[in-house]
């Protein structure tokens, strides 16, 4: 199907994601492939990174199923990771000795902007990341 003239081409993928001992795992297989199909090889290692972060969150804290999607649209990729859960992404800082928490750092160091939608069904956390200077 081609794009009406003028306007922006938009990639999106989408998978619902089943929470067990090798979702994480195969939610970064996922997300990469999908990047290099995109031809954006050069995020694959940011995607892979933050995406696991935000996959491992959910799967750890939420009873409920979990959702990955994935949209390229005007030079950026959108990643989202949607969950049953209320609970927000704490930003802050994180003790030397903490176990977890780290999250929200590499967000604020790696993605060009991120944030929480609060739904009545949950919660999408998501990040996005420039697109133009890593086209193949």
């Amino acid at each position: 199907m081609s794009e009406p003239e003028g306007s922006a081409a938009v990639r999106d993928a989408s998978w619902p994601l089943v929470p067990g001992a090798t979702c994480v795992r195969e939610t970064r297989r996922l997300a990469t492939r999908q990047v290099a199909g995109w031809h954006l090889s050069g995020l694959a290692d940011t995607v892979e990174l933050l995406v696991s972060e935000l996959v491992t969150n959910s799967v750890r804290h939420t009873p409920g199923p979990v959702r990955l999607t994935l949209e390229m649209k005007d030079g950026r990729l959108r990643c989202e990771v949607e969950d049953v859960a209320v609970s927000e992404p704490v930003r802050g800082a994180v003790a030397e000795d903490a176990e977890g928490g780290r999250g929200t750092e590499l967000l604020d160091m790696l993605a060009a902007d991120w944030g929480c939608v609060p739904m009545t069904t949950g919660k999408t956390v998501w990040f996005e990341l420039d697109t133009h200077s890593h086209a193949a």
